[in-house]
Parts: C-alpha cells; sequence; structure tokens
C-alpha cells in the first residue's frame, strides 16, 4: 500500500486538527458540562466522519 503512509509532521497536524475540532464543539456548544457518554459520542461522530473522507 505504498503512498498510504503518513509522514510524521502530517500525523501531528491531524492530531492537531482534532484537538481544534473538539474544542471548538465545547466551546461552541451551548452546554457547560458534559457527560462521559457525550463526550464518546463526540469523539465517535469525529472518528466517523474522518473514516468517510
Amino acid at each position: 500500500m505504498e503512498g498510504l503512509e503518513m509522514t510524521e509532521k502530517e500525523m501531528q497536524s491531524v492530531k492537531m486538527s482534532t484537538l481544534y475540532e473538539l474544542r471548538l464543539i465545547f466551546t461552541q456548544g451551548e452546554k457547560k458540562e458534559y457527560t462521559t457518554d457525550e463526550i464518546v459520542a463526540l469523539l465517535d461522530k469525529i472518528a466517523t466522519a474522518k473514516d468517510q473522507n
């Protein structure tokens, strides 16, 4: 599977963009507190969206 490997810099970029997405979800949402289940659901949504790209 040549061409599918990511460089360390690319992996870091994906990591930081994912963290930023989470930050936006939490800061732009109406809620100020989240349960563990709600956080897991948000993480699942992000992971699913990234898999579809």
